[in-house]
């Protein structure tokens, strides 16, 4: 199983709703990738650690170790409420409910994804995104 295909077992779960599998993989590739279509963690990444209290939240799902919890209200800072409702809209549901599940959902999409490293190296590394966030208040 894919990474996208258990985040939208995941997200389905989570919302308690009978949406096909491939809307809810559509919904969730539309608001995690970047312009060419790639899903984007390390984008993602490194916008949350140039957030202050989002750095060590994403730090916790990149490393080993238990994956700190995040809120709606930062899901929503993090992607906008434009793209969450737009998100919503293809899942049939309302923003709260949507970033409500995110919020469950993307730690362990991005916990899974780093396993190994491979994400946080890809980001340049813990520092290297710490140093990301700094170089945009420098």
């Amino acid at each position: 199983m894919d990474i996208m295909e258990m985040g939208a077992s995941l997200l389905s779960q989570k919302l308690g709703m009978d949406i096909d599998p491939n809307v809810v993989a559509s919904a969730l590739g539309g608001l995690l990738s970047n312009s060419s279509g790639d899903i984007d963690f390390a984008g993602i990444a490194s916008k949350m650690a140039s957030s202050g209290d989002l750095g060590a939240i994403v730090g916790s799902w990149l490393g080993d170790g238990a994956n700190q919890s995040i809120s709606a209200e930062s899901i929503t800072s993090i992607f906008g409420s434009d793209k969450i409702a737009e998100f919503a809209g293809k899942l049939g549901t309302d923003a709260g409910t949507a970033t409500s599940g995110l919020a469950d959902v993307l730690p362990q999409m991005m916990d899974k994804s780093s396993s190994g490293g491979s994400l946080l190296e890809m980001a340049g590394g813990a520092s290297g995104l710490l140093g990301a966030a700094k170089s945009l208040f420098g």
